[in-house]
């Protein structure tokens, strides 16, 4: 006990006439440090930002003389390139994102729901987690051979918009299971332990409140989930998309073709009013995506002001 004391009394001693003795917090180097880390990052993002503003101007640049309202009405001609235009591949991208989106998301936020809040904490639900988290990095050519095999040829969809939609479908499921299930653990457990003290059911806490409370984070999932999906070509390869038709489809047991594939076919060309017309669908596309982004992040800050939390 003597030796004890006389240690912490040096201990002691030396603290008081030295406080960096025992403990060196070193603020100024993790101050010079943390600077530096924050100039690299800037650089970095500044590099893509420059990398993608010369691409977009350069795409604007080659395809922007080209937009007009007979490009969006006209169909596809390998004979007179100059009268080309994208209705087919646009309505076929119009029905693909209708119908990913109308499978998609149910099942989707349904899965998270169930995973997140019914589910029991065992290790089949961590394997389950696990492989989600796992699918959601396999590249998309592997969905494609998924649907070809499935839909097309032991569903017997045919080259259908349904096959390649259900493909897609499967493609961004993990995407938004993996964000909703974030989402939902990101809502306080006090809503949860607040609703269940008042005598709800875990359904009734889960659809009034828990829901609600994260549905800006699911959105944004979604709009994530459903950017992939617009601009993926390699699926719709696989599966047998068209290209360089003359109709649109009615229904989602046509055969159709999509934009990406369009605009993979027109740079495949040698002839370099190919190349601008490649330039001016992407400006298309690029539309259209911001289009149905503009209208999600509506719905999410909506949803954000309505929530009280």
């Amino acid at each position: 006990m003597m030796r004890e004391n006389t240690i912490s009394t040096e201990y002691r001693d030396a603290s008081d006439s030295n406080p960096d003795a025992m403990y060196n917090p070193r603020l100024d180097r993790r101050r010079f440090i943390g600077k530096i880390f924050a100039v690299f990052c800037a650089c970095v993002t500044g590099i893509g930002v420059a990398v993608l503003a010369a691409l977009l101007y350069r795409i604007f640049d080659e395809g922007w003389i080209y937009i007009s309202t007979n490009f969006l009405t006209k169909f596809p001609s390998m004979l007179m390139p100059e009268t080309s235009g994208v209705k087919s591949a646009l309505y076929g991208t119009l029905w693909l994102v209708s119908i990913t989106a109308i499978v998609s998301i149910p099942v989707g936020i349904g899965a998270a729901i169930y995973l997140e809040e019914f589910a029991p904490k065992n290790r089949l639900s961590r394997f389950i987690h696990t492989n989600i988290a796992n699918l959601a990095g396999v590249p998309s050519i592997v969905y494609g051979i998924l649907g070809l095999a499935m839909f097309v040829r032991w569903s017997n969809l045919g080259r259908s918009v349904l096959a390649g939609s259900l493909t897609l479908s499967l493609l961004i499921l993990p995407v938004i299971i993996i964000a909703s299930r974030e989402a939902l653990l990101g809502v306080p457990k006090t809503i949860r332990l607040a609703a269940f003290a008042l005598g709800a059911t875990r359904w009734q806490t889960v659809r009034a409140h828990v829901v609600p409370a994260a549905l800006p984070g699911i959105i944004t999932g979604i709009i994530l989930a459903l950017s992939r999906a617009i601009g993926e070509a390699a699926p719709l390869v696989m599966i047998g998309a068209l290209s360089y038709v003359a109709f649109v489809p009615d229904g989602p047991m046509d055969e159709f073709m999509a934009l990406p594939i369009q605009i993979y076919t027109w740079c495949d060309q040698p002839d370099p009013i190919f190349q601008h017309l490649a330039a001016a669908a992407i400006i298309v596309l690029l539309a259209v995506l911001l289009s149905m982004n503009a209208v999600a992040v509506a719905l999410r800050a909506w949803q954000q002001r309505k929530s009280p939390w």
